[in-house]
Protein backbone atom coordinates (compact mmCIF):
# COMPACT_ATOMS: atom_id res chain seq x y z
CA UNK A 1 0.00 0.00 0.00
CA UNK A 2 2.97 2.20 0.71
CA UNK A 3 3.56 2.96 -2.85
CA UNK A 4 0.00 4.43 -3.37
CA UNK A 5 0.55 6.96 -0.69
CA UNK A 6 1.74 9.91 -3.57
CA UNK A 7 -1.45 9.04 -5.42
CA UNK A 8 -3.89 9.28 -1.88
CA UNK A 9 -1.70 12.60 -1.13
CA UNK A 10 -3.18 13.93 -4.42
CA UNK A 11 -6.50 12.86 -3.32
CA UNK A 12 -6.00 14.65 -0.22
CA UNK A 13 -5.03 18.03 -1.51
CA UNK A 14 -8.87 18.06 -3.42
CA UNK A 15 -10.20 17.97 0.31
CA UNK A 16 -10.93 20.62 2.55
CA UNK A 17 -8.83 19.96 6.02
CA UNK A 18 -10.32 17.47 8.30
CA UNK A 19 -12.09 15.12 5.79
CA UNK A 20 -9.33 13.00 5.35
CA UNK A 21 -12.12 9.98 6.57
CA UNK A 22 -13.69 10.48 3.27
CA UNK A 23 -10.70 9.07 1.29
CA UNK A 24 -11.59 5.53 3.13
CA UNK A 25 -13.54 4.07 -0.20
CA UNK A 26 -11.64 5.30 -2.75
CA UNK A 27 -8.63 4.51 -1.33
CA UNK A 28 -9.85 0.77 -0.49
CA UNK A 29 -10.63 0.80 -4.24
CA UNK A 30 -7.51 2.08 -5.61
CA UNK A 31 -5.95 -0.92 -3.10
CA UNK A 32 -8.00 -3.83 -4.71
CA UNK A 33 -6.81 -1.93 -8.35
CA UNK A 34 -3.58 -2.63 -7.01
CA UNK A 35 -3.41 -6.16 -5.34
CA UNK A 36 -6.49 -7.70 -6.45
CA UNK A 37 -7.92 -7.34 -2.98
CA UNK A 38 -8.04 -5.90 0.42
CA UNK A 39 -5.07 -7.96 2.54
CA UNK A 40 -5.64 -7.17 6.75
CA UNK A 41 -2.11 -5.14 6.51
CA UNK A 42 -3.54 -2.82 3.75
CA UNK A 43 -6.43 -2.08 6.56
CA UNK A 44 -3.63 -0.98 9.23
CA UNK A 45 -2.42 1.20 6.60
CA UNK A 46 -5.20 3.03 6.21
CA UNK A 47 -5.75 3.46 9.92
CA UNK A 48 -2.97 4.65 10.41
CA UNK A 49 -2.42 7.07 7.23
CA UNK A 50 -6.40 7.95 7.42
CA UNK A 51 -6.13 8.27 11.09
CA UNK A 52 -9.41 6.40 10.92
CA UNK A 53 -10.80 3.38 13.48
CA UNK A 54 -10.27 0.20 12.03
CA UNK A 55 -13.69 -0.54 12.31
CA UNK A 56 -14.59 2.66 10.23
CA UNK A 57 -12.74 0.52 7.65
CA UNK A 58 -14.43 -2.26 8.19
CA UNK A 59 -17.85 -1.08 7.81
CA UNK A 60 -17.14 0.00 4.10
CA UNK A 61 -15.73 -3.42 3.51
CA UNK A 62 -18.77 -4.86 4.66
CA UNK A 63 -21.04 -2.92 2.99
CA UNK A 64 -19.66 -3.05 -0.41
CA UNK A 65 -19.85 -6.30 -2.08
CA UNK A 66 -17.41 -4.88 -4.65
CA UNK A 67 -14.89 -4.87 -2.06
CA UNK A 68 -13.01 -8.24 -1.75
CA UNK A 69 -10.93 -9.19 1.68
CA UNK A 70 -9.42 -12.87 -0.84
CA UNK A 71 -7.73 -12.97 -3.69
CA UNK A 72 -10.11 -13.77 -6.71
CA UNK A 73 -9.71 -16.31 -9.36
CA UNK A 74 -8.57 -15.08 -13.21
CA UNK A 75 -12.61 -14.63 -14.19
CA UNK A 76 -14.59 -13.52 -11.48
CA UNK A 77 -18.58 -14.76 -12.38
CA UNK A 78 -20.78 -12.57 -10.28
CA UNK A 79 -24.67 -13.98 -10.85
CA UNK A 80 -26.91 -10.92 -9.64
CA UNK A 81 -29.77 -12.68 -7.76
CA UNK A 82 -31.75 -9.73 -6.85
CA UNK A 83 -35.43 -9.52 -7.71
CA UNK A 84 -35.72 -9.55 -11.81
CA UNK A 85 -33.11 -11.76 -12.23
CA UNK A 86 -34.07 -14.40 -9.91
CA UNK A 87 -37.91 -14.10 -11.89
CA UNK A 88 -35.92 -14.65 -15.02
CA UNK A 89 -33.99 -17.99 -13.67
CA UNK A 90 -30.61 -16.55 -12.20
CA UNK A 91 -31.13 -19.47 -9.18
CA UNK A 92 -30.84 -21.83 -12.07
CA UNK A 93 -28.00 -20.28 -13.57
CA UNK A 94 -26.25 -20.02 -10.23
CA UNK A 95 -27.00 -23.97 -9.71
CA UNK A 96 -25.68 -24.87 -13.28
CA UNK A 97 -22.82 -22.69 -12.33
CA UNK A 98 -21.96 -24.39 -9.23
CA UNK A 99 -22.32 -28.06 -10.84
CA UNK A 100 -19.99 -27.03 -13.82
CA UNK A 101 -17.21 -25.26 -12.15
CA UNK A 102 -17.78 -26.98 -8.93
CA UNK A 103 -17.39 -24.48 -6.78
CA UNK A 104 -20.16 -22.71 -4.72
CA UNK A 105 -20.72 -19.33 -4.56
CA UNK A 106 -17.81 -17.26 -3.02
CA UNK A 107 -15.14 -20.12 -3.57
CA UNK A 108 -12.49 -20.60 -6.26
CA UNK A 109 -12.04 -23.37 -8.18
CA UNK A 110 -8.97 -24.89 -7.07
CA UNK A 111 -6.64 -24.23 -10.03
CA UNK A 112 -7.66 -20.76 -9.25
CA UNK A 113 -9.12 -19.46 -12.74
CA UNK A 114 -12.84 -19.26 -11.94
CA UNK A 115 -14.74 -17.39 -8.61
CA UNK A 116 -18.54 -17.57 -8.41
CA UNK A 117 -20.28 -15.17 -6.67
CA UNK A 118 -24.20 -14.24 -5.71
CA UNK A 119 -24.28 -10.38 -6.21
CA UNK A 120 -27.34 -8.54 -4.58
CA UNK A 121 -27.95 -6.35 -7.67
CA UNK A 122 -25.95 -5.39 -10.81
CA UNK A 123 -28.66 -2.33 -11.69
CA UNK A 124 -29.25 -3.89 -14.99
CA UNK A 125 -32.75 -4.99 -14.04
CA UNK A 126 -34.15 -4.49 -17.72
CA UNK A 127 -31.65 -6.59 -19.22
CA UNK A 128 -32.12 -9.58 -16.90
CA UNK A 129 -30.65 -11.92 -15.59
CA UNK A 130 -27.04 -10.51 -15.72
CA UNK A 131 -23.70 -12.09 -15.39
CA UNK A 132 -20.91 -9.40 -14.58
CA UNK A 133 -17.36 -11.71 -15.78
CA UNK A 134 -14.41 -9.48 -14.19
CA UNK A 135 -15.74 -5.66 -15.07
CA UNK A 136 -17.57 -6.83 -18.63
CA UNK A 137 -21.66 -7.42 -18.25
CA UNK A 138 -23.58 -10.37 -19.82
CA UNK A 139 -27.38 -9.47 -20.15
CA UNK A 140 -30.07 -11.58 -21.43
CA UNK A 141 -28.55 -15.01 -20.28
CA UNK A 142 -29.69 -18.26 -20.06
CA UNK A 143 -28.12 -21.33 -19.50
CA UNK A 144 -27.41 -22.19 -22.99
CA UNK A 145 -25.34 -19.04 -23.45
CA UNK A 146 -23.95 -18.84 -19.99
CA UNK A 147 -22.56 -22.56 -20.58
CA UNK A 148 -20.84 -21.03 -23.75
CA UNK A 149 -19.66 -17.77 -22.31
CA UNK A 150 -17.74 -20.58 -19.64
CA UNK A 151 -16.62 -22.52 -22.47
CA UNK A 152 -14.94 -19.79 -24.44
CA UNK A 153 -13.28 -18.48 -20.46
CA UNK A 154 -12.16 -21.94 -20.50
CA UNK A 155 -10.34 -21.85 -23.69
CA UNK A 156 -8.60 -18.40 -23.11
Amino acid sequence: MRHLIPEFEKLKERLPKGLDSTLVLPCLRRIQEDRGYIADEDIDGLVEYLDVPRIQIEEVLTFYSMLRRKPIGRFHLQVCHNVSCTMRGAERMIDSLSRRLGVQPGQTTPDGRFTLSRVECLGSCGTAPVVMVNERYHELQSEESLEQLVAELERS
